[in-house]
């Protein structure tokens, strides 16, 4: 009887197993986050601000809050905002999209998390819009510029800085649909090496033609000279 006992208890733990893994898994989610919506998504008449470790967004009218956005072990140093998207730039160096309904990408940028800690005044300027809609986000850390795509995350271009300079994203301007960014080098160079002048097709040069940003199988209307068929 007892081995009998012994042997069902022996059963009935290896079947519960999968049971206790699931069970380990609930609300486990990529990247520690924490998203909860706290009303019906409605017109995009909505502020956001950051709030202790979170992002949320709410209504500037009532102060009633729309949804909250938090991620374990990080917490959010800069926002910016644009209609139906809000980019957050956290300290362990990930940048994130979030809408009215969801997170939509994670997008981690080397190094950016070293460069930020214990400095969170660095994260000024690092989150900068490459148009007028906000079809395309830049990332500026002092090694590179990195563009990624407002609708999916995708990573478009990338600039690094010249040898012996480095990007300052506190040190930048938009002109005539331009992002200016100073790039100081070591030592005595020319003032023209020390600017660089992007937007959302990449590095401003004369006679370029870059490759364009809309999404696979959309008929072009950033002005990319260069055609590319879609995979096969």
């Amino acid at each position: 009887m007892d081995r009998t006992r012994l042997a069902l208890t022996a059963v009935a733990a290896v079947l519960a197993l999968p049971l206790v893994t699931a069970a380990q898994h609930v609300g486990r989610t990529p990247y520690g986050d924490h998203f909860v919506r706290l009303a019906a998504p409605g017109p995009d008449r909505s502020a956001v601000r950051i709030r202790g470790a979170a992002v949320e967004s709410y209504d500037p009218g009532t102060g009633a809050r729309g949804w909250t956005y938090g991620r374990q072990g990080s917490r959010p140093l800069a926002l910016y905002r644009a209609p139906g998207h809000t980019f957050a730039l956290w300290t362990d160096g990930m940048v994130t999209d979030t809408g009215a309904r969801r997170v939509r990408w994670h997008r981690a940028v080397p190094g950016l998390g070293d460069w930020l800690t214990g400095r969170p005044e660095r994260a000024a300027g690092v989150l900068q819009p490459l148009d007028a809609e906000v079809g395309m986000l830049a990332v500026v850390t002092p090694r590179r510029v990195s563009a990624f795509r407002a609708a999916d995350g995708d990573l478009r271009w990338l600039l690094p800085a010249r040898e012996g300079c480095a990007f300052d994203p506190g040190r930048t301007a938009h002109t005539g649909g331009v992002l200016l960014l100073a790039q100081p080098c070591r030592g005595r160079v020319a003032w023209s090496r020390e600017l660089a002048a992007v937007d959302g097709l990449g590095k401003i040069t004369p006679g370029r033609t870059p490759l364009g940003n809309d999404l696979p199988g959309r008929r072009r209307t950033d002005g990319g000279g260069n055609g590319v068929a879609r995979p096969s």
